[in-house]
């Protein structure tokens, strides 16, 4: 496993980290043995950092995950987690609610501090607030000794942009931004670096779209960019490929991004992950594959 350095944080990251919102049954129902013997494989594989979040199965994810965590060594692992939204539409970015928050994770985790806590998809809150209010909740945490590093989550790239330019936090977290259909994450990268903010990447796969089996029915992606992915994974099936694969590796190629999210709840599947870590992409298929996708390059949804 490789790690790099998240930002000014101290912290070394695994380039491949896990994404617990599958224990949370958020793309299909798990078994909750299996969901933790993943954990204890993901580990054992060189990953350090694992994220979740109160909302990734309204708090199943978190308890899931906390079983799993009960007999591994707190020092094995650097444990990012949410704070502000807790349901489909449910958001509350107030300084009361986010110190509630941490109480409830910290049980469920059963952990006495939190890695890194984030403001859980910002561009649903008022920005004035997540500014005045929010932001200096999670300093008082820090300053607590209750979490050890502050971040932010959303979908559009203007949101970190906007925020960045006011104040300070010490990670983000940007998801379908730096895969093979969108890399638009790449314009973000100088302000972050000046910034020294640690860059956490989550889903290389952009939700499915770059899979086998295809995206979810509720992928809010157009019909025009399922369709070139679905080429782009066909493509790779005729030659005896994995879309995911090719994926993966493309985002972990690049050392500006320190880590990138990968979610499952099969043991198999991690130590599969893993070792696309450091085999050599197929340049071939790359470039092939990425004609395919020229059309709906950097489209979004």
């Amino acid at each position: 496993m490789q790690y790099r350095a998240l930002g000014n944080t101290g912290l070394n990251v695994s380039a491949l980290s896990f994404g617990a919102s599958s224990l949370g049954s958020v793309f299909k129902n798990i078994d909750e043995k299996e969901g933790i013997r993943t954990v204890h494989e993901a580990l054992d594989q060189g990953i350090n950092l694992i994220d979740v979040s109160p909302y990734y199965g309204l708090t199943k994810a978190e308890t899931v995950l906390g079983k799993a965590l009960q007999t591994v060594q707190r020092d094995r692992f650097i444990l990012s987690t949410k704070a502000g939204r807790y349901g489909e539409n449910e958001f509350d970015f107030s300084a009361d609610r986010i110190f509630r928050s941490v109480e409830e994770s910290l049980a469920r985790l059963n952990t006495d501090y939190i890695d890194i806590l984030h403001l859980h998809d910002i561009e649903f809150g008022n920005i004035d607030q997540i500014i005045e209010e929010s932001i200096p909740a999670l300093q008082k945490l820090k300053e607590q000794g209750k979490i050890r590093f502050t971040g932010i989550t959303g979908f559009p790239l203007i949101i970190f942009r906007s925020v960045l330019e006011q104040t300070q936090v010490d990670a983000i977290i940007s998801y379908c931004h730096y895969s093979l259909n969108n890399n638009r994450l790449t314009e973000l990268l100088p302000l972050l670096q000046e910034k020294g903010v640690g860059l956490i990447n989550a889903s290389p796969i952009s939700m499915g779209l770059l899979s086998r089996q295809g995206p979810p029915d509720w992928h809010p992606a157009t019909e025009e960019i399922k369709r070139a992915c679905l080429a782009a994974a066909q493509l790779c099936q005729e030659r005896g490929k994995d879309l995911s694969k090719l994926a993966i590796q493309y985002a972990i190629a690049n050392p500006a991004i320190p880590t990138t999210l990968v979610g499952t709840a099969n043991p198999a599947n991690i130590v599969k992950n893993v070792s696309w870590v450091n085999e050599p992409i197929d340049l071939d298929l790359f470039q092939d594959v990425q004609q395919l996708l020229r059309p709906i390059h950097n489209l979004s949804w």
